[in-house]
């Protein structure tokens, strides 16, 4: 008669726990590393940034603010402006007049809109490497983009209230930011490879693998000594007798 047996083997979160705090030591070095890593990356390979805003009035006629018709298009206007701003003719006229080096793509990926709830405000900002070209894109493309509005949608065009004023501070890279980014990949690195280097040594150490793995008791620890005949001490190894 064949006795056949599944061996159901589960994961113990506490041995692996305590196989990571016996390499903290790895898993902190690593870390270091990587983080010191992001950091030089970081200050010498990545180019600040800088961004420029203006704002707009979005306007559609003359209006009071007994007008609430009026207020109630204007905000729905908004987002068919945000659309017109970037469209191909605005766009490239800017990077015509300003000779940008620049395509239409990448322009466009580079601007920004934020609407102040409850307002017919429309901020307008530009991320550039360089702030006064960030500046003078951002006005280029308000007064552009303004006149087209009004040509295209016969409606009185929007009002720039602010223009664009040069940036003195970097927006990015955040240095601290991409610091922490490289500690935590680093760490979390080596986690996985000890915990994976854990799950897959399935070799028996301890008698409780033997009364696990092989289902047979353990009668006794027989010590086992070795000399070392480089450093004449005594190394002591102790095997498993099942």
């Amino acid at each position: 008669m064949k006795n056949d047996k599944t061996y159901d083997e589960e994961i113990d979160l506490i041995w692996l726990f305590k196989a990571l705090i016996k390499k903290v030591w790895l898993i902190v070095s690593v870390a270091i590393v990587c983080a010191s890593g992001a950091a030089a990356y970081t200050h010498l390979r990545m180019a600040p940034t800088y961004v420029s805003t203006t704002t707009m009035l979005v306007m559609t006629q003359e209006t009071t603010l007994s007008s609430l018709a009026n207020l109630q298009l204007g905000s729905q206007l908004r987002g068919d402006y945000t659309i017109l701003i970037t469209c191909r003719p605005v766009v490239e006229e800017v990077i015509e007049n300003l000779d940008l080096d620049m395509s239409y793509n990448s322009l466009v990926s580079r601007i920004s809109f934020d609407n102040p709830e409850d307002t017919r405000i429309l901020h307008i900002s530009v991320t550039l490497n360089d702030a006064k070209q960030a500046k003078a894109v951002v006005d280029e493309l308000s007064r552009v983009s303004s006149k087209f509005i009004a040509e295209q949608m016969d409606v009185t065009a929007p009002k720039i209230i602010e223009e664009g004023v040069v940036p003195t501070r970097p927006v990015g890279p955040n240095l601290m930011k991409n610091t922490a980014i490289g500690f935590l990949v680093g760490a979390l690195l080596v986690c996985i490879m000890i915990v994976v280097s854990e799950l897959l040594n399935d070799t028996i150490q301890t008698e409780e693998d033997i009364a696990k793995y092989l289902d047979i008791p353990t009668f006794a620890i027989v010590p086992d000594k070795e000399e070392n005949s480089k450093k004449g001490k005594g190394i002591e190894k102790w095997r498993i007798r099942a």
